[in-house]
């Protein structure tokens, strides 16, 4: 087996498995060891870097990084299931804890590089992307179809998830960098955009001209999945007393746009008994919304069993907590319409096999209602987009992205968050914006677009003496921390009250010393080794082995504890001196403890800390040493 080589950033990088798994490769364990000292602004800042909108994702991140959570591997001492580390609620804390950091965000110049980006949509998206080229000197202007910024962050996450002022203080610390941004002004054609001028127009009715070095669409998927089941047009027609139904009060809702007319004041309550078809978050998020505007019988409506719902366990609690009635398999068949009002829908019941693919149905079931809301899912959509401009689509009528620039068939143009492969989470968003940052950076300076400059690291070692070392390695026994709720008698009494109160400092103290500090590695010397053994007995969990060569594969099923995962590095040192055995171990089972290192007696096993190094827009030249994808 060949040594590996931990001069590669990735290989430390993906043993920190939380970073690994945040798409924006966010500093997990170093933001959660600075909340341990108190350091909430420094911890803010520290993730604000990757992530940009800390106190948003603290709050509705879908947390990619916890499922990979090493703590999420150890059997909990009270006998609970294994529950990763909190991160997303430390994120929180942070967020909510932080100090003024006016004087710690980016520095605009006051010279402008003479370089125009259009942003469309005010969304996660292109706030990220004019977060990252605003300090660059860059004028960016974004065009918002709304009176208000956030884009899905404040259309389709409810105010008792996402508070406004939360939201508008991450967002104004965007805008507030110089960053024009134009309300009322949504896009209805890319070649009016492209030419120069804007086909409706903005604030102030006036409309102005301009040429843009670069375009970044980050419109998002703003178009609710309808269901075209019999009846679902009939509630329009004439009802009792021949009066022509309103379609907005037709009482068939799609979620999206349901959830953006409650977050903007024109929907102020809904029926007594709601129908949810589908069960994603979006779902959760029109379900409780639906408790808190007057629904007392609320089903969510699921066609498959809960082990695979999309929706958040999270969410699904919560949801269920208040009272909502989650149904599984229940197929919707269609609307029942009595005298032009909708009076409840027709469910074909099923029974899936073990894999739920495939189904039968059992009998059909109907369901009375007052209001039935539509949360299938979203569609990108672009008709304002004309098809002769040099941007491809494919057959589902989605543009061509590269997957590693951003950057659309046409020079120039780039796409990010939902509008570039449909809907995804926040943290997504912010990632993708990163690297079309990146991309419109190096378009504007004639620099190849595929150009990145590569991950770098920094290894630094933890000892500080013969037995004493610069970080905490005890293994801390307590369980994961329950957040706090506001009681479930207040929080439908006003539609903005925040329901989770965030961790009180007990809690904080408790759920930071859960952490492994995964990002403390194992670093190894194998000219210094002498083969005592000293490692592999005084191992907690029998992740270190010493074998004669052979292939991975082999070496894999002949370790002290096979190393059955083959996500995840088996660690195969240089031969060792003595005997041109090789020193192995599995970094999944590894938990840091940092134990080899205390009892080698010739310091061959050392506990160096791992830092990412990330290149974000502007740290790229045509001289530095990068590498093209």
């Amino acid at each position: 087996m060949h040594p590996t080589d931990t001069s590669n950033p990735d290989y430390f990088h993906k043993v920190v498995d939380c970073q690994w798994a945040c798409p924006a490769h966010t500093n997990v364990p170093e933001y959660i060891r600075l909340i341990a000292q108190g350091r909430y602004t420094d911890a803010y800042m520290l993730n604000r870097e990757s992530n940009v909108f800390p106190g948003i994702l603290g709050r509705t991140c879908d947390r990619p990084c916890e499922p990979a959570c090493r703590r999420g591997r150890l059997p909990e001492l009270n006998g609970d299931p294994a529950k990763p580390v909190a991160i997303c609620r430390l994120k929180r804390v942070a967020a909510d804890l932080r100090g003024d950091i006016g004087d710690l965000l980016p520095k605009i110049p006051a010279a402008k590089n003479g370089k125009r980006v259009a942003c469309i949509g005010a969304g996660p998206a292109s706030l990220a992307v004019a977060n990252d080229l605003m300090p660059l000197g860059y004028n960016v202007t974004i065009f918002e179809k709304l009176d208000k910024p956030g884009g899905l962050m404040r259309t389709n996450i409810p105010s008792f998830r996402l508070p406004e002022p939360v939201l508008m203080d991450e967002v104004d610390a965007i805008l507030d960098m110089g960053v024009e941004i134009r309300y009322n002004s949504g896009i209805e054609s890319m070649a009016s955009l492209l030419n120069g001028g804007m086909s409706a127009k903005g604030e102030g009715s006036v409309l102005r001209r301009q040429t843009f070095d670069a375009v970044f669409v980050g419109s998002g998927a703003p178009r609710g999945k309808n269901l075209e089941l019999p009846g679902r047009y009939e509630t329009s027609a004439k009802g009792e007393g021949s009066v022509l139904r309103e379609p907005e009060k037709a009482h068939i809702h799609i979620g999206i746009d349901w959830l953006g007319s409650v977050a903007f004041g024109h929907t102020t309550s809904i029926g007594e008994r709601v129908l949810i078809i589908g069960v994603g978050n979006t779902a959760m998020d029109c379900c409780r919304s639906s408790r808190r505007l007057g629904g007392k019988d609320i089903k969510v409506m699921a066609r498959r069993p809960r082990a695979f719902f999309k929706a958040s366990p999270w969410e699904l609690e919560d949801a269920e907590e208040e009272g909502v009635e989650i149904v599984i398999n229940y197929a919707p068949k269609r609307f029942v319409i009595e005298n032009g009002v909708l009076t409840g829908m027709e469910f074909e019941r099923l029974e899936w096999d073990a894999a739920a693919k495939n189904s039968k149905v059992i009998d059909t079931v109907i369901l009375p209602c007052d209001d039935v809301i539509l949360a299938i899912g979203q569609d990108n959509a672009f008709p304002w987009i004309e098809r002769d401009l040099g941007i491809e689509f494919d057959k589902w009528d989605m543009p061509t992205v590269d997957k590693v620039t951003f950057e659309s068939t046409r020079p120039g143009i780039f796409f990010g968050g939902d509008a570039a492969w449909g809907p995804k989470n926040i943290i997504w968003a912010v990632e993708h914006a990163h690297q079309a940052a990146i991309s419109i950076h190096n378009h504007c300076q004639g620099i190849p677009v595929s150009r990145r400059a590569p991950f770098g690291m920094n290894l630094v070692s933890r000892k500080m003496g013969l037995s004493e070392w610069s970080y905490h390695n005890d293994y801390n026994p307590a369980s994961r921390q329950k957040m706090q709720h506001v009681d479930l008698v207040r929080r439908f009494q006003e539609l903005t009250i925040e329901v989770e109160l965030g961790f009180d400092a007990e809690q904080t103290a408790r759920e930071v010393q859960r952490c492994l500090n995964c990002d403390v590695e194992t670093a190894f010397t194998a000219a210094k080794c002498i083969e005592c053994d000293a490692c592999i007995d005084i191992c907690p969990i029998s992740c270190l082995t010493i074998a004669g060569d052979a292939p991975e594969d082999v070496l894999r099923h002949h370790l002290s504890a096979p190393a059955v995962n083959q996500d995840q590095a088996l660690y195969a040192s240089k031969p060792l001196p003595q005997t041109g055995r090789l020193m192995l171990k599995d970094e999944d089972l590894c938990v840091h403890c940092g134990l080899c290192a205390e009892r080698c007696p010739t310091a061959a096993w050392d506990m160096q800390k791992f830092e990412l190094l990330i290149n974000y827009a502007g740290q790229v030249t045509p001289t530095e040493s990068c590498t093209a994808a």
